[in-house]
């Protein structure tokens, strides 16, 4: 038996549980992890509420981790007791002292990058390279919208589109937001608690709109994004952490020949080879400095339901991770 948060019914932050739960002997193609450091995603939180409906319940919740390998079994041949190792998966289970897992789901983690940072990063840092490299490449000289460009993928996504040579607006919701999207890759911030976003971003592009739009905010901003938009260019949804979007005609799109993505990071970790390559750019680019994670609050696994608040309160500048 190890400990673990347990979700027996959805709802507020309360409902998530700590207790003892079963560990399993790994089967053959499986490994065994003691974890050391959890991420903490908005995800999450949609699925502990009741959002996204694809845990069965009971459940352990969480999506990513890093941790030792403790047991392999027969047939693993890449990975041995002792080595380091981070996953994101869409199996869930991540919030527990250890778990047992596929061992194609698993990424071999440098000696350079530390466990909490890597905790704190993968599931964002793949997600930032996603958007701008496999969902519509980001190239040198356009300009893209960031929403929520101070939060946890938000300054990730910002630093890496600058990274590339791409113009970042970032959107924010305080004066000390504003500043933390400013030292990292904002050249252009707007107050969107202030500021009509649509009519800034067209002010600060000469009336074009920018070439791509990445909104993980939805309800509040996606209609926003689309109208900030250039001609040609592309929303790309990739969160609702307002609330889900409302339905609409697609024909609005024809008006500049826009076009529009809803991509989820697991459809593009599944195959292995794609996985590991993906990692590989985000672990060069974390070499170069380019990226600065921030861990802006880390809680023991018990207090869960507390991390849950904090990401939920929008308090918190940088990631949040929980810590067996």
């Amino acid at each position: 038996m190890v400990n673990g948060v347990v979700l027996r019914e959805t709802g507020g932050p309360e409902v998530l549980r700590f207790e003892s739960v079963p560990l399993a002997a790994p089967a053959a193609d499986q490994i065994q992890i003691r974890q050391t450091a959890i991420g903490v995603n908005f995800h999450d939180t949609y699925i502990r509420s009741g959002l996204y409906d694809w845990l069965t319940l009971p459940g352990i919740p969480g999506v990513e981790a890093v941790g030792v390998i403790e047991a392999v079994g027969a047939r693993v041949r890449d990975f041995a007791p002792g080595d380091r190792v981070g996953y994101v998966t869409p199996k869930y289970g991540g919030y527990a002292e250890a778990r047992v897992i596929g061992a194609d789901r698993v990424i071999r983690l440098p000696d350079d990058l530390d466990d909490r940072t890597a905790a704190a990063v993968l599931v964002k840092g793949l997600t930032a390279w996603m958007l701008i490299s496999k969902i519509r490449s980001l190239e040198r000289g356009e300009t893209c919208l960031v929403h929520a460009a101070a939060g946890g993928v938000g300054r990730l996504l910002s630093q890496w589109a600058a990274h590339v040579g791409a113009t970042v607006i970032g959107t924010v919701g305080s004066a000390a937001k504003a500043e933390i999207a400013r030292r990292h890759g904002c050249a252009h911030v707007i107050r969107y608690d202030q500021e009509n976003f649509p009519a800034r971003v067209r002010e600060l592009t000469d009336g074009r709109g920018v070439d791509v739009a990445y909104d993980s905010v939805g309800r509040d901003t996606f209609f926003g994004s689309l109208d900030a938009l250039a001609m040609r260019g592309h929303l790309v949804n990739f969160g609702q952490s307002s609330g889900p979007v409302e339905p609409f005609q697609v024909s609005r799109l024809v008006a500049k020949s826009n076009t529009l993505s809803r991509p989820i990071l697991f459809h593009y970790i599944d195959a292995p080879a794609e996985r590991d390559e993906m990692a590989r750019h985000l672990f060069d680019v974390l070499r170069t400095d380019a990226l600065q994670v921030e861990i802006g609050a880390e809680f023991p696994l018990r207090r869960a339901a507390d991390a849950h608040r904090a990401l939920e309160s929008r308090t918190v500048s940088g990631s949040i991770i929980l810590v067996p």
